[in-house]
């Protein structure tokens, strides 16, 4: 525990970090101001580096890409291997482990071995792994990587050590599994078929043991050559020669037929008997046509054939569909007896399995369930029914139900909020699943002692948000909720806003709730806010719409009216604002294409509607379209529900909304906040000549304009749902010329004297990494009849020369300025969660991480305070917002209701209002706003706001106390609003008056004292990347600054001293969807979106950490094997054991030889030293590895106690038989016998 002490005297003391010319902390101006009276401040910061450890806790969703499916039918757990390497390991809910191969091959084929507690899967590398499953974090326990062969296929027999792997070449290999050693047993292709085969047979597609003899292996190969290889004599049984290839092989249980599926689209069954020709040929889905000939199928992938004791056999395959139906779903068949039963699915099938009753492959299967793999979900179809409903799926496996646009996460909820959205959820459930349990019931999974209520809120592209409980690690779905319901449905093609976003007009970028309050605002894609109440009750409603328009109009003073969800990225102004219900077209406002203006995107519902129970709309915010262009995306907002306002910003400026008096506060221009306490000096710009061309180039630029950014949001869009989502070539493409503008559609090469004009003619600076255009300071326009740029409205003013460099490219000489501006926009998407944009310049993939590097590797950008005009960089957005008790003035005494705005050029403005405090004062009274506060300067967009007193503890935000609006009323008790405020000074009297103000931007952290506005604690955050993400959060009972930077950094620093705890090199950003999601909260844990559709977890905490091993489920339970059926006397006698079949005998050193050492190279895994060190780690590690290894030696001395019973009374019954054989034939002649 350490004792920070800091005397303030007079001068900001600055921290070790910082640099020669930054910005300096103090007053308006920016010079440095001593506190009114010098005082100490105390606070004992607890908080020490032993208190941070980053690790992974869960991932949740459908694993993305997948491409292989086993399933345990003992332990009854069920594994899905990807495309990146990844497997997750499905038990009961609860249950559910993510592991990674280094390598991130693809995962072939996985294979259980059954009730052991391993794993083993084939990679794209050619190299098997062996997984241990008795841990509770899998790892890898040895490798065999193949050198000179491609891995085709494997097959493990249940309680067989032997592994067989076919390969490309068709050669079959065994391997050891105990000691992953390739055995010198092999079976060559060339000794497989016939000497007289001219042709190769392709590569091996399927191996099994024969039910009925366990020394026969199937082999199948790809151009239809199927042999049964007997395994003692080393020589073919038989082989059969089919003209269709083979592409999986199915055995009766018997031993005696099987059934192969073939690239035709057909079914052959083989009889052993008779292996000249199949018995029979099938073409499930193959009509005969009118000239007698079958129409062509597509290929059977996989067929399974099972049988039933009490039923016919079913045969259960995939594909095989006929060519002739375009646009057909793919599906399963299931063929029970004379019925076929075609199930279509959603997604194509990657694989499917039948789950049956016994593990033993020579008995009745008896088949209960089958689970199909698709390419986004995983569905379990119940074979017991005639009607084949499926289970409901208990795991999250639908998070990109609609692709995920926005995330948030809120740890240590009010307790009460989970069981009501469940209760309203639960309502809306769908029906028509099996009233059966879900069939994977594997491993053992308990509430951990360090749980809390945990919600995590997703936004989607079709508007949807979805709350999830997050609590315990686990996730599962509380309740939906539909924005698009407030809006009418836009009809195809209707005007331009339906061009921009023809598929996802309600997409959500940004979500902001009040979990104390239930106060729910939702941001979307179309210029619209949707502010959301939360009643148990259903309600008739009249949804009340405002509509806002953003410009700066000289001579015309049309004022913007109401709030401006995605506020324009047409000049905003600095008029006061007025609800907008129409305004007039005069011709200066007009397009040439045509009159799109004062019209918003959407048509809100304009009749009374009635809203279920759950969150109901009560107010609508749009943005105008303004001269033909469409609004654009707002870049931060926040909500504070004791206030009752609403506030919002973007690249113009900043509006507030009173949702409670539904009308708008403030509209003004981010340069018209600042008044006479502008940190910088705006050089306005002198005439340009020749500007006719510009004009003339603009409109035919722009002609296009539309259909162009339909196709970029349809690219940003990809970029995160597409299966392959790599961005890098078009990014790179569109960073290459210096000079190159990115308009709303298309790139165009332009002089850089004209790049100014054209992008404000579109209304907003088009560059992908610079902020949008503000409002500035008009210059001398060139005459009324000038070369005026046509899409500028009259007397709208020209725009400055600062705009000009910050328009071009990032790939122009980067100076520090201009390189920390040439981030501007992207910063301003991430922080709001944006992933939809109109114009390209806002779209996610217009920003390419490996060629910034590679331009920049020191990412030096910081702002010299030396270059005091800004003439290349006067975009300046609303980055962040913040609502909360605080100190507007200096001469403040008590705090006030304030508004912290952070702007993309470092600036934090503080803006203090005047709310009434009582009830009925304040739904009629005006609430006043004076925007002359604070000013201060940091290096990089300001990315978050914090509020600590003076001995070090958070302030909360206050809130209005939830009460349901639409409960029957009481006459005796009338229905007042409860407020809940945490006033600074609330206990703090020995501290005197005063808060700690904590601001972070992108490079730097300070900690503020107010009133006195000075500069405590300065912290360079980082000299060679930025920070993406930053929030102030609670850890092991005292808070900390956590920050996610650009180079996968995850960084912790102390509160107030701003001293670094944790710096870890996490995760490197190779897309843009991490950037996006990532999210801390209290707690020490993260998330972020990993893939389109899972969400990783993460904790930085060492507590978590260490209690993480509690938390996790078992994927292993020690569980008896099944004995096998007794198969009679005279059934094992005539029919042939296959008990007597030894392998290691055939594959052992003794009898095989060794392998060729150049064949395959075994690497040794560490997979039970981590797992040891990770039972070690946790509290009860030694009591946990001490239980499993218990567990392990009870389980082998019961198997041995049963082995040993077994033959016991195996010897009894053989003396039997032979003392009555003996007593027999005792007193017969030897000429009897």
């Amino acid at each position: 525990m350490k004792k920070f002490r800091k005397v303030l005297d007079g001068l900001t003391t600055s921290s070790p970090g910082v640099t020669i010319g930054s910005p300096s902390c103090g007053s308006a101006a920016g010079t440095p101001t001593a506190a009114p009276t010098p005082r100490e401040i105390d606070v004992q910061e607890t908080l020490v580096s032993e208190n941070f450890q980053l690790c992974k806790t869960v991932r949740h969703g459908f694993p993305y890409q997948p491409t292989a499916l086993a399933f345990d039918p003992v332990q009854k757990i069920l594994a899905i291997g990807s495309r990146t390497g990844g497997v997750r390991i499905l038990g009961r809910p609860g249950v559910d482990c993510y592991c990674q191969h280094e390598s991130g091959a693809a995962v072939l084929q996985l294979q259980f071995l059954i009730n052991e507690g391993a794993l083993v899967t084939a990679c794209a590398d050619d190299t098997l792994h062996l997984w241990n499953l008795r841990q509770r974090r899998p790892a890898i326990l040895h490798s065999l990587k193949f050198n000179r062969e491609r891995i085709t296929f494997c097959h493990l027999p249940f309680q067989s050590k032997w592994l067989y792997v076919g390969t490309e070449r068709g050669n079959t290999h065994i391997v050891n599994i105990e000691s992953f050693i390739l055995s010198g047993y092999v079976i060559m292709w060339n000794k497989a078929i016939e000497l007289s085969t001219k042709t190769h047979p392709g590569p091996v597609v399927h191996l099994s043991d024969s039910p009925k003899d366990e020394g026969k292996l199937l082999i199948g190969f790809e151009s239809g050559t199927v042999v049964q290889w007997d395994l003692r004599v080393k020589k073919a049984d038989f082989r059969i020669y089919y003209d269709e290839a083979i592409h999986s092989v199915s055995w009766h249980h018997e031993g005696k037929q099987f059934m192969c599926s073939h690239s035709d689209g057909s079914l052959t069954m083989w009889n052993l008997r008779n292996t000249t020709k199949p018995f029979q040929v099938t073409f499930p889905h193959g009509k005969i046509q009118k000239d007698g000939r079958k129409e062509s199928c597509k290929p059977i992938l996989k067929v399974e054939y099972k049988t039933s004791r009490n039923s016919e056999p079913f045969v259960i395959f995939s594909g095989g569909l006929s060519y002739d139906k375009a646009g057909r779903r793919p599906t399963l068949t299931i063929m029970h007896g004379k019925a076929i039963t075609v199930l279509e699915m959603d997604y194509p099938i990657v694989e499917f399995m039948v789950l049956c009753e016994t593990p033993y492959n020579n008995e009745v299967q008896e088949p209960y369930a089958v689970v199909v793999l698709l390419e986004k979900d995983l569905i379990v179809v119940d074979l017991t029914q005639s009607n084949f409903p499926v289970f409901e799926n208990p795991y999250p496996m639908d998070v990109h139900e609609s692709p995920v646009t926005c995330t948030a996460y809120f740890a240590d909820c009010p307790p009460d909020i989970i069981p009501i959205l469940y209760s309203i959820g639960a309502k809306h459930k769908k029906t028509g699943y099996s009233q059966k349990e879900w069939p994977i019931t594997g491993g053992t999974w308990t509430l951990g002692s360090h749980t809390y209520p945990e919600i995590i809120i997703t936004g989607h592209a079709d508007g949807s948000i979805k709350f999830w409980d997050a609590s315990a690690i686990t996730l599962q779905m509380l309740y939906k909720l539909k924005t698009s319901k407030v809006f009418e449905k836009p009809k195809p093609g209707e005007g331009r806003a339906a061009d921009l976003v023809e598929e996802d007009p309600f997409a959500v970028q940004m979500v902001s709730w009040c979990p104390q309050s239930r106060i729910f605002c939702v941001v979307g894609i179309s210029a619209h806010i949707i502010l959301y109440r939360f009643s148990k009750y259903d309600a008739n409603t009249q949804i009340v719409s405002l509509e806002v328009r953003l410009q700066c109009e000289a001579e015309d003073v049309i004022s913007p009216s109401e709030n401006e969800n995605n506020p324009c990225f047409s000049e905003p102004s600095s008029h006061s604002p007025q609800l907008h219900h129409q305004h007039p077209v005069s011709p200066g406002n007009r397009t040439p294409e045509g009159s799109k203006d004062s019209v918003p995107c959407l048509k809100v519902k304009d009749r009374v509607v009635r809203v279920p129970p759950g969150y109901q709309s009560e107010l609508v915010i749009q943005l105008l379209w303004v001269d033909g262009e469409p609004p654009q995306q707002i870049t931060s907002l926040d909500i504070n529900s004791a206030y009752g306002l609403l506030a919002f910003g973007n690249c113009n400026g900043l509006a507030v909304v009173d949702y409670l008096q539904k009308t708008i506060l403030l509209c003004m221009s981010t340069l018209d906040l600042y008044g006479a306490s502008d940190p910088y000096q705006r050089l306005t710009r002198s005439p340009r000549r020749n500007r006719q061309s510009t004009s003339e180039f603009c409109m035919r630029g722009l002609s296009n304009f539309y259909s162009d950014s339909k196709k970029r949001i349809r690219t940003s869009y990809q970029s995160l749902t597409e299966l392959t989502d790599n961005q890098q070539s078009i990014d790179m493409e569109r960073s290459k010329s210096p000079t190159s503008v990115k308009g709303p559609g298309r790139k165009l090469s332009l002089p850089t004297d004209l790049k100014t004009d054209l992008d404000h003619v579109n209304g907003h600076c088009t560059s992908p990494t610079s902020q949008p255009c503000s409002a500035g300071k008009p210059r001398i326009p060139m005459g009324p009849e000038g070369p005026r740029l046509t899409r500028r409205g009259p007397g709208r003013p020209p725009f400055r020369k600062a705009q000009s460099a910050a328009c071009m490219e990032i790939s122009l000489p980067v100076s520090h300025t201009e390189g920390h501006a040439s981030r501007r926009a992207m910063l301003q998407q991430l922080h709001g969660v944006t992933m939809y944009s109109h114009d390209e310049h806002h779209s996610a993939a217009s920003y390419c991480w490996s060629e910034r590097e590679s331009r920049e590797n020191s990412f030096s950008r910081s702002r010299s305070s030396s270059v005091s005009s800004i003439d290349r960089d006067t975009k300046e957005a609303i980055t962040t917002l913040q609502f909360g008790e605080s100190y507007g003035r200096k001469s403040d005494a008590l705090p006030t209701p304030c508004l912290w705005v952070g702007t993309s050029l470092g600036v934090a403005l503080l803006i203090p209002m005047s709310i009434p405090t009582d009830q009925e004062e304040r739904m009629e009274e005006p609430v006043t706003i004076g925007p002359s506060g604070a000013v201060q300067m940091l290096k990089g967009s300001v990315l978050r706001f914090g509020f600590l007193d003076c001995m070090g503890g958070i302030i909360q935000s206050p809130y209005e106390v939830w009460k349901d609006p639409n409960a029957p009323e009481d006459p005796d008790r009338p229905r007042r609003r409860k407020l809940v405020h945490f006033s600074p000074s609330s206990s703090q009297d020995a501290y005197g008056e005063g808060h700690l103000a904590v601001v972070c931007s992108e490079r730097q952290a300070k900690i503020f004292l107010m009133p006195s506005q000075s500069c405590l604690y300065v912290h360079n955050i980082t000299e060679s990347s930025f920070v993406l993400r930053a929030d102030v959060v609670s850890v092991s009972n005292s808070v900390c600054l956590a920050c996610f930077c650009a180079n996968g950094h995850v960084m912790t620093l102390s509160l107030p001293s701003l001293r670094p705890l944790m710096d870890v090199n996490y995760l490197p950003l190779t897309d843009m969807r991490i950037a996006r999601t990532f999210c801390f909260t209290n707690g020490g844990q993260a998330l972020y979106l990993s893939s389109p559709t899972e969400i990783q977890r993460i904790t930085y905490s060492q507590e978590m950490c260490d209690n993480l091993q509690e938390m996790l489920g078992e994927l292993f339970t020690p569980i008896e094997t099944p004995e096998a059926q007794n198969r009679g006397f005279l059934k094992g006698f005539f029919g042939g054991n296959a008990q007597t079949f030894d392998r290691e005998e055939l594959f052992g050193e003794a009898a095989a030889g060794k392998a060729s050492r150049s064949l395959a190279q075994h690497i040794p895994g560490q997979g039970g030293m981590e797992g040891m060190k990770v039972a070690a780690s946790g509290v009860v590690g030694d009591l946990a590895r001490a239980r499993i290894a218990l567990d392990e030696r009870g389980q082998r001395l019961g198997e041995l106690e049963e082995r040993t019973a077994l033959m016991m009374t195996s010897a009894e019954t053989f003396s039997k038989h032979a003392h009555e054989l003996m007593l027999k034939c005792k007193d017969k002649k030897w000429y009897q016998f």
